[in-house]
């Protein structure tokens, strides 16, 4: 069995167990630092989503494998500078870590006449060596975020604190899941439907999915360790 119908499988289990449709959650391949071959081979399996840290990996990757009908995702920091490199190339940005953010990337997207799909990234172990939103400030900030009109928020993404037990994680996921029930009473609409939670990696994935993931990243599991 292949590294990726292992993952498929073990988010089955897990969606059983939650009592969810496995349908609702979908790997995103972390293809940092990874060679475009590998990342064809995924593809030649059925993978489609691959998501990158660095922008400049991201659009390299990008033009070598055009056309080849890959959802690329950015999942690192995104300065406001490096905007224009990515602006209306993603299927998703996950980093969307401040207001000021996401306004600079209304205004690009405003200018291209174009709508960006993007999370907002919670820093929910309030984790003063990670960036994201506390809870308290994505609250106070909601409503001036949505009313961005060249934004469509699709949900949050977490990085919770690296543990080496799976199961410690479990309390962050929850609070994610919860904070994006929260936020979805108050300003979900049909433009910012608010559905998805990136949250979730190689080693604590089937929590994640357990607590309402809708997007794993999941780089060593299918690719192996990276070199370098």
């Amino acid at each position: 069995m292949t590294p990726l119908r292992q993952a498929r499988q073990l988010i089955e289990e897990a969606c059983r167990r939650a009592g969810r449709e496995a349908s609702c959650v979908r790997i995103l391949a972390v293809s940092k630092r990874q060679p475009v071959e590998k990342i064809v081979d995924l593809s030649a399996q059925g993978q489609d989503d691959f998501g990158e840290n660095y922008v400049q990996e991201l659009a390299a990757k990008m033009t070598a494998l055009e056309g080849r009908g890959l959802r690329w995702h950015l999942i690192g920091h995104l300065q406001k500078n490096k905007i224009k490199l990515v602006s209306g190339r993603c299927a998703l940005i996950h980093s969307v870590d401040s207001l000021a953010l996401a306004e600079a990337l209304n205004r690009r997207a405003g200018e291209r006449g174009l709508t960006e799909k993007i999370l907002l990234q919670v820093n929910v172990g309030e984790e003063i060596t990670k960036e994201g939103f506390s809870p308290e400030k994505l609250r106070q900030d909601a409503a001036l975020i949505f009313a961005l009109p060249h934004l469509e928020i699709q949900g949050l993404m977490t990085m919770p604190p690296l543990q080496n037990d799976a199961e410690q994680n479990r309390p962050f996921f929850r609070r994610l899941r919860e904070l994006a029930a929260e936020l979805r009473a108050r300003h979900s609409t049909a433009r910012h439907p608010l559905r998805e939670l990136s949250m979730g990696t190689s080693h604590d994935f089937v929590v994640a999915v357990e607590e309402g993931a809708t997007l794993v990243r999941l780089g060593t599991v299918l690719f192996g360790e990276r070199a370098g």
